[in-house]
């Protein structure tokens, strides 16, 4: 690389990391309210669907290479 295109690079991570660090330090710590609830998170539907999708996925895959012989 260029010596120009280099020192432009790191200078450009520079200002992207200053600006994307500033606001997460600028936060005030907590006051110490009223503890979070736990959030009820149905896993059931999402994760059935992705379990079975990955089966079906695998079959079909050990299928096309049987055939494939």
């Amino acid at each position: 690389m260029k010596k120009y295109t280099l020192s432009r690079a790191f200078a450009g991570a520079l200002v992207f990391g200053l600006f994307t660090v500033a606001p997460v330090l600028a936060q005030n710590p907590s006051t110490g309210g009223p503890s979070p609830q736990p959030a009820a998170v149905p896993l059931d539907g999402g994760a059935s669907l992705l379990l079975a999708s990955g089966v079906a996925l695998g079959l079909k895959k050990l299928r096309d290479r049987r055939r494939a012989r």
